[in-house]
């Protein structure tokens, strides 16, 4: 293996995880980077380091606030830049409502929060957004589009390790079988947070989601022996 591909939201982007920033354009110096995970928490994200052991190449696909639309996007498009790469992917799913707008030509991330940033062209439409949410509905549908991406990824051959962030598929009926590519998907249990909290770490801030640089050399560590134990490369 010669590439790490990592994807998610805030988790996988290292948010706040040695700095308060959850984009590089939050840090003034580095505007022009846009939505980017800053560099400096990137640098101890759970994906870097895990790549470091693997002696593998690294490639973030990740962005705080994304959309789970996003994550399948992007990391299709890598895989069809990148045909070429020995990769391991490694995926972190984000919570099942959020969605990806394309609008002239820009994709926006919106959840059910209610204070995303959308064009005022775009207000009534995430207001009825944020209103109608269907949480089972959502659930269900992306409990079917992983499983598909799972599929595509089994006949390309490659290898891949999902996990969720903060919700799981505990209320979905009729369960696939996942073999070793899904880190407990249907278990609150299982999550990135469950696990950090389980384990003694805390967020950041009382009033945040994120964890800092110990919890994802942790995290780092508990993927690797997860690949060990299932030999998936």
């Amino acid at each position: 293996m010669t590439s790490l591909y990592v994807s998610g939201d805030s988790h996988t982007a290292a948010a706040e995880a040695v700095n308060l920033c959850a984009f590089a354009e939050d840090d003034p110096a580095l505007f022009h980077l846009g939505r980017m995970p800053h560099p400096a928490n990137l640098a101890v994200s759970w994906g870097k380091l895990l790549s470091i052991t693997l002696k593998a190449g690294f490639h973030c696909g990740a962005e705080s606030a994304s959309s789970n639309q996003r994550i399948v996007r992007t990391t299709r498009d890598w895989l069809k830049q990148n045909r070429n790469q020995d990769a391991l992917i490694v995926i972190q799913w984000s919570t099942w409502e959020r969605e990806e707008w394309l609008h002239n030509g820009i994709y926006y991330q919106v959840n059910a929060s209610g204070i995303d940033h959308v064009p005022e062209e775009l207000a009534l439409r995430y207001k009825e957004f944020v209103a109608g949410v269907d949480w089972k509905k959502s659930t269900e549908m992306w409990h079917e589009q992983i499983w598909q991406f799972h599929q595509e990824l089994k006949e390309q051959k490659m290898p891949h390790i999902f996990f969720n962030g903060n919700t799981s598929f505990k209320d979905i009926k009729a369960q696939y079988d996942w073999g070793v590519n899904y880190i407990d998907p249907y278990s609150d249990h299982g999550t990135y947070n469950s696990v950090l909290l389980k384990n003694g770490y805390q967020t950041v801030a009382p009033d945040s989601y994120h964890f800092g640089k110990e919890a994802h050399s942790f995290w780092a560590n508990y993927v690797l022996q997860y690949i060990v134990r299932n030999k998936i490369i």
